[in-house]
């Protein structure tokens, strides 16, 4: 036997060994992983609304979305994570809202692969806390550059701009998508 056969035997041996073996691993963490992004969900609910005490997932929407309730069920509000695209990659993020979704009590970043230094700054304190309790009416928009000067406004951070604006292109899309649900009549 050549030289060429003997090598693309053992390359090709190699390689099924290690599909196998990548797709043993897979079939063993999936599960872990799904177990985890639902502790961290369910983390980042009551964090968005910490008055919350319950919640419950809406079946009426075609999205995820939950219903936080606080004590004799009264609603609280609602917790919406959502995804879009951000500069990197997929930025996913949880939204509280005020029962009339026309407030945001907070966000918390689930997911994002962003610029190290830059676009991760989405993050940190000083960015989401510009959330809290910002008027989401008519929607939320961005400055940069200068300081908000509406209710509806966030200051973006400088140099991690498309980051910024991908989070408020979320939570607008997200907002969207729960009020015409709303106006539809969805049970909410």
């Amino acid at each position: 036997m050549n030289l060429t056969a003997k090598m693309l035997i053992t390359l090709s041996i190699i390689g099924i060994a290690s599909g196998g073996l990548l797709s043993k691993i897979s079939n063993w963490a999936a599960p872990k992983i799904e177990m985890h992004k639902k502790a961290d969900t369910e983390k980042a609910i009551f964090n968005v609304l910490p008055e919350g005490i319950k919640y419950e997932r809406l079946s009426s929407v075609d999205f995820e979305c939950y219903k936080v309730l606080g004590e004799s069920d009264s609603i609280i509000g609602f917790a919406l994570p959502y995804e879009g695209n951000g500069f990197q990659g997929k930025i996913r993020l949880m939204t509280g809202l005020k029962s009339n979704l026309e407030q945001i009590t907070a966000i918390e970043i689930l997911d994002q692969i962003e610029t190290p230094g830059l676009g991760t700054k989405i993050t940190e304190q000083p960015f989401r806390d510009q959330f809290n309790e910002l008027k989401t009416v008519p929607k939320v928009e961005w400055v940069k550059g200068a300081p908000p000067s509406k209710p509806n406004e966030i200051q973006a951070i400088t140099g991690a701009t498309i980051s910024c604006k991908a989070v408020v292109a979320i939570i607008n899309e997200g907002l969207k998508k729960l009020r015409e649900a709303k106006a539809d009549g969805e049970k909410l």
